[in-house]
């Protein structure tokens, strides 16, 4: 009969833990809170569609900056699960802040390929974007051009581009230390400098507008200003300056066009955290990625999902290959040749 009791206990002793994780599961609110960097009418579509296939409300802070100081000083307390940010140089900036975890979930590792993941699978790419050259279509008439050709001199003041420390740029630099060295990319910052109409300024669709005015010939942007551009209807003019301009993908008839992501990561003491593996999960689904790549103008990350047809329309392009993890380590550096060059005092210094 002791001996009984006795094994009697040790079962009980040994499911405890599992009932209570059980329980746990079950009182888990059906909720999941977003820390977002991108815009709510960019992605609420998607948290509603996702809701509705879950049933799990979806909250959302927006803030156009210190999100990632935020959850840092929230600590434990911190409500927030998931981070949506855009560029792999704020996703690292979140791991290296320590407020991600890494997340095991084979559902993502099939879905979103290893270059656009961390290694230690504390970040996932969401959607891609294509660094290009916007060129006028008056007064340009390549069809194609390279990263290095815009080092030559028949360039000079016909580029127009914003600072080289923004976050965009600096991944694009990062890939060509990737490509062809330090010593290298010094050296084609200095020429790019001479080449520059103004000193870096304004936001990627300001170049545009550069364009357009005849300030120069061809800018520096991402593609889902393109998009975004277009379908401003509140500020019209903007369709004008797109308009006035060709998209070019730089190397895609060799190593290929430089590609960035957003992306997300789940906050290292996620209340939610079932929940925000859940999230992440359905924006890598079929239905997700094809929702979240139309509503943000940009491409998919998974394989063989559809392109919506105004991303369509600018034509098919070969992505660099380079896994965004070796962009990453190289971005300090790229930095560094930004201010060492003097890239952002513009052409005349």
């Amino acid at each position: 009969m002791r001996l009984r009791s006795a094994c009697a206990l040790a079962l009980a002793l040994f499911l405890f833990p599992a009932l209570q994780a059980k329980i746990a599961a079950a009182e888990e609110p059906a909720e999941v809170n977003v820390y977002s960097y991108r815009q709510p009418y960019l992605i609420n579509p998607l948290f509603k569609a996702f809701t509705e296939e879950t049933g799990i409300k979806v909250n959302v802070i927006f803030a156009e900056k210190g999100l990632i100081e935020r959850i840092q000083a929230e600590g434990r307390n911190s409500p927030a699960d998931v981070l949506l940010t855009v560029d792999v140089g704020n996703l690292t900036q979140a791991t290296e802040a320590g407020i991600a975890q890494p997340i095991h979930s084979e559902t993502l590792d099939a879905a979103i390929p290893s270059a656009y993941r961390a290694s230690d699978d504390e970040w996932f790419g969401l959607t891609r974007r294509a660094r290009v050259v916007y060129a006028s279509k008056e007064r340009v008439k390549l069809g194609t051009i390279t990263y290095e050709d815009l080092a030559d001199p028949k360039w000079r003041g016909k580029i127009c581009i914003r600072s080289g420390q923004h976050v965009y740029n600096v991944a694009l630099i990062a890939s060509l230390i990737a490509a062809h060295g330090e010593e290298w990319t010094e050296q084609w910052l200095k020429a790019v400098k001479a080449n520059l109409a103004r000193k870096p300024a304004g936001d990627d669709r300001l170049q545009v507008k550069g364009v357009y005015s005849g300030e120069c010939d061809i800018a520096i942007g991402n593609t889902y200003y393109m998009g975004a551009m277009l379908k401003n209807d509140k500020e019209p003019e903007q369709k004008e300056w797109a308009n006035s301009v060709k998209i070019i993908f730089p190397n895609t008839l060799d190593r290929g066009t430089h590609v960035n992501i957003s992306g997300a990561v789940v906050a290292k003491y996620a209340p939610h955290k079932d929940n925000a593996v859940k999230l992440l999960e359905f924006l890598a689904s079929d239905k997700g990625q094809e929702m979240y790549a139309e509503v943000n103008n940009e491409y998919p990350v998974k394989d063989g999902i559809p392109w919506s047809p105004l991303v369509k329309s600018w034509g098919e392009f070969k992505p660099d290959p380079i896994s965004l993890n070796e962009i990453a380590a190289l971005r300090k550096k790229a930095s560094e040749l930004v201010d060492k060059v003097g890239f952002d005092e513009g052409p005349s210094s």
